[in-house]
């Protein structure tokens, strides 16, 4: 029996722009281990991923729209980075309120690279210890939450990393929090 057998995991990005490692890993590493991992996007179109903001990367075939999620019936959400992404994720009030579902039920909530805006966002990180691209550190500071420099960062629910290359640490937290 794998970990993750019967936990629910869902992963949110626009449509465009989100970094191709930060949400196929997961995506992969997560169901490998067991969950069941739902993708939802703003649209049903395909997400377009990119490879350093730039190049065109894979693209993943949405499960369904954010809008037609509802928070309880998963375990664990993940907030994958991409510049892009990341920056229109956290304009979409329907992916805010579900990362302040998420939060408010005291399920796990993982955010790398850019992905930790939209925490911003949602008001939920007063007081908690995250991590993400360095350059999100002011964002970070002024949502009242210290910024440190590490590969992964889990402060109650909340599980952070900075960059693609701290994926393997970022998905064992992520397994860690939903086997607890």
């Amino acid at each position: 029996m794998a970990s993750l057998d019967g936990k629910n995991v869902l992963v949110i990005s626009t449509n465009y722009g989100v970094e191709q490692d930060e949400i196929v890993v997961p995506i992969e590493q997560l169901r490998k281990r067991g969950a069941t991992v739902t993708v939802a996007a703003q649209e049903t179109d395909a997400i377009q991923s990119l490879v350093g903001d730039k190049d065109p990367g894979k693209t993943v075939d949405p499960d369904t729209t954010i809008g037609d999620v509802d928070a309880g019936g998963f375990d664990a959400l993940v907030v994958p980075g991409g510049t892009i992404n990341a920056d229109n994720l956290r304009t979409d009030q329907q992916a805010v309120a579900l990362v302040q579902a998420f939060a408010g039920a005291g399920k796990p909530v993982a955010a790398i690279c850019h992905g930790p805006w939209t925490l911003v966002e949602a008001g939920v990180l007063p007081g908690k210890t995250i991590t993400s691209y360095p350059s999100l550190q002011t964002d970070v500071r002024n949502a009242g939450a210290e910024w440190v420099d590490q590969e992964v960062q889990v402060d109650g629910g909340f599980i952070t990393s900075r960059n693609p290359g701290d994926l393997p640490a970022f998905v064992d937290a992520i397994e860690q929090a939903l086997t607890a």
